[in-house]
């Protein structure tokens, strides 16, 4: 069959995604809210740790859904191990997810807080022959989440790629993007909570060990209204702001949430 449309409004948005991917119903869904009187620390739990080559980023581009930086994936050059990980994993594309104000926008709610936004970035595990391989194992998937968070002192390092917004403003486009290390986005803390989940995009595959790190990255206002300024129309066709690109909370159901901290 065609692939069905999907989106984030009320006609094709998270509500319906079901009706074309039944997973999307499923008992291992992300987003999840985390609360910390249903978190355990898990002291066995190790730390991760990235290893990525600058000269691994290809493009960014605007796909009508969000904004995405693209990695050459086709040997280790960039990887993520550790955590809960039972091995290495490698790096495919980040992307955001955020709001129409700042109040708003993160996928992962942590304690009844939404952030304003929400950086991902997916990698996959190379003991299966290819990507597309590898989102039909449930360890076939490690995402690495970030929170944005609006303050005063905004991260320096977002710049490099809200630099490229302009060359991307409508969905299809597409600019070259060399030379970048995604580490430079990380907070300084690694703590972080993990638990088993899925993509939080049709047609969801509960594929992903999720790894959501305690700390935000803080970025400014002026900063998350340039993601605000992308269109998730064509060129030809009339601008309509690409904005509210996140999945609300699915279940938790019996999922247990780890903690790496106290």
């Amino acid at each position: 069959m065609a692939q069905a449309v999907w989106g984030y409004d009320s006609d094709n948005g998270p509500e319906q995604w079901h009706k074309n991917y039944p997973i999307a119903k499923g008992r291992h869904q992300s987003p999840i809210e985390i609360n910390n009187k249903e978190v355990h620390y898990d002291p066995s739990l190790l730390p991760w740790f990235a290893s990525y080559d600058p000269g691994a980023a290809k493009t960014i581009l605007n796909n009508g859904k969000t904004c995405r930086v693209v990695f050459d994936d086709s040997f280790d050059r960039s990887v993520l191990r550790g955590g809960p990980l039972p091995g290495v994993y490698r790096l495919r594309q980040l992307h955001f997810h955020w709001g129409s104000s700042d109040d708003h926008g993160s996928e992962h709610v942590v304690n009844g807080v939404r952030y304003a936004g929400e950086l991902h970035l997916l990698h996959w595990n190379p003991k299966y022959s290819n990507y597309l391989d590898a989102v039909r194992r449930t360890d076939g998937i490690a995402a690495l989440a970030i929170f944005l968070q609006v303050g005063e002192t905004p991260k320096p390092e977002m710049k490099r790629i809200l630099e490229e917004i302009n060359a991307i403003k409508t969905k299809g486009k597409e600019a070259p993007f060399p030379n970048f290390d995604p580490s430079i986005l990380f907070p300084k803390s690694r703590d972080y909570w993990t638990y088993h989940g899925s993509f939080t995009t049709p047609p969801c595959e509960e594929c992903i060990t999720w790894i959501i790190l305690r700390d935000p990255i803080i970025v400014s206002s002026d900063q998350m209204a340039k993601l605000r300024s992308l269109s998730k129309n064509a060129e030809n066709e009339p601008n309509l702001p690409l904005v509210d690109n996140w999945r609300p909370t699915q279940p938790r159901y019996f999922r247990m949430v780890s903690a790496s901290f106290l």
